[in-house]
């Protein structure tokens, strides 16, 4: 049996690359670290911003990387382990992630922030100009 894929229509064209970052997403879905998206509407002029907040407990800047790669935001964290340590408990580990977000085009990054153990990602995205192409029809004889 084939499956039949939101991308199947004839009438949607070049849209293979969006069906495999959909499928890619669909399976990289780890709950950690968790995170907030909010949107931040307009003021004073500065256009909508949307916010990802991940909840990085225990991260320092340093052991946090942030960056854009094609039309992905990915998010990594990297904790180092300071030295031998007798644990009589241990429920906090030193863990890694890697947090991927994709974005849609013309989006934007404005900055990243490091407060109280909560990383926060600002994103914009400019109104895109509206933009009508005439193409000219040729006639063969």
């Amino acid at each position: 049996m084939s499956r039949i894929t939101p991308f199947a229509s004839p009438l949607l064209l070049g849209f293979d690359a969006m069906e495999k970052t959909l499928e890619r997403i669909s399976k990289a879905s780890d709950g950690y670290p968790p995170y907030n998206i909010e949107r931040i509407g307009a003021d004073s002029g500065a256009p909508e911003r949307l916010r990802i907040t991940l909840a990085v407990a225990g991260f320092g800047e340093d052991e946090l990387d942030v960056s854009i790669e094609e039309n992905q935001l990915l998010i990594r964290g990297r904790q180092v382990e300071q030295g031998e340590r007798d644990y009589l408990y241990r429920g906090i580990a030193a863990r890694q992630f890697q947090r991927t977000f994709v974005l849609a085009d013309g989006m934007q990054v404005l900055g990243a922030g490091l407060k109280n153990g909560l990383l926060s990602v600002d994103l914009i995205r400019p109104e895109p100009a509206r933009m009508v192409k005439k193409i000219n029809i040729s006639v063969s004889q």
